[in-house]
Order: structure tokens, then sequence, then C-alpha cells
């Protein structure tokens, strides 16, 4: 199946998000078990749909267009409220 234009660069957007943004330039993951492995990226896909809800939301109370947010900056604000919850 080939991808449009437009949609295949959605997909990439939010493969980046989530490898740069989210978990951080140049992290692995930190689990050992395949289990596991299922579990933090589980994490992080939830963290980043929680993340594009709160945006989606924020945006459309706003009467502003969702697509114009930028998510590091809408991650860096929900990160900075939230203070330090987990360690590393």
């Amino acid at each position: 199946m080939r991808l449009q234009g437009h949609y295949r660069w959605l997909i990439e957007t939010g493969n980046g998000q989530l490898k740069t943004a989210l978990r951080g330039p140049g992290q692995v993951l930190r689990s050992q078990s395949p289990a596991l492995v299922e579990q933090e990226l589980c994490g992080y896909l939830l963290t980043h749909y929680a993340i594009s809800a709160l945006i989606c939301t924020a945006a459309t109370a706003a009467g502003a267009d969702p697509d114009r947010v930028k998510f590091t900056r809408t991650l860096r604000i929900v990160r900075r409220a939230a203070g330090p919850a987990f360690p590393p």
C-alpha cells in the first residue's frame, strides 16, 4: 500500500515526535526483556496520544487550528507543570 505524501509526512512527524521530543535524542529504551520493551513503548504511545489530545482540546477551545500548535512546546509546558514524577 502506497501512502499519499500528506499522510506519509503525518506519520513521519509522529515518529519524530516520539523518538526525539518525547523520548529524547540518543536515548534508548531501558527495558531488558521483550515484555517490558512492549510495556515501555505502549507508555510512550499513550503519552503521545494524551499530549496530542490536550493540544486538540486546547486549540479548539481557543478557536485555533490544532496543527499550528507545536508538540515540543506543549511537551515542555506539561513537563514543567507536572514536575518530577519518576526517576529515569
